[in-house]
């Protein structure tokens, strides 16, 4: 998601049936798909897009489409949205190994995201044990122990 703040950098899709949703993108218009089980998640990419993902719309929301602008910092663009008469629907939460998001709503109504890359941002839990694995064989030591 390297993009200019205030870009549109993804595009997510909340489904009443993502898997029926996955399959009708990628037939009509060719797009690419990854599986995120972990985070009960699909992504998406699509040529000359932003890609983004397919999710299941949450209990008494309907399907929708959220769109996520970047932001150099997902602190101080909060602060000026709610200065503008925006609000806050979700404030800002970490997403492993990525970076930062918030949810906003403003004055018109329409709700839009707004994400902050970060490349200090924790790694997914899977990927952590996947790194200790693969460290692990390479060294020829169990993972997580070490004698002196």
């Amino acid at each position: 998601m390297a993009s200019k703040p205030g870009s549109i950098v993804h595009v997510e899709l909340h489904s009443a049936d993502p898997a029926k949703t996955k399959q009708f993108y990628g037939e009509v218009f060719g797009w690419k798909f990854e599986e995120m089980p972990e985070m009960n998640y699909i992504m998406w990419r699509a040529e000359n897009a932003p890609g983004g993902g397919i999710m299941q719309t949450m209990e008494g929301r309907p399907p929708q489409v959220l769109n996520y602008i970047m932001s150099e910092s997902v602190d101080n663009t909060l602060r000026d949205i709610m200065g503008a008469g925006g609000i806050v629907i979700q404030p800002k939460m970490e997403i492993p190994g990525q970076g930062w998001w918030a949810l906003f709503q403003e004055p018109g109504g329409t709700m839009m995201a707004i994400y902050e890359g970060n490349v200090q941002a924790r790694p997914r839990p899977a990927t952590r044990k996947a790194k200790a694995k693969k460290a692990a064989k390479k060294g020829g030591k169990k993972a997580g122990k070490r004698r002196r």
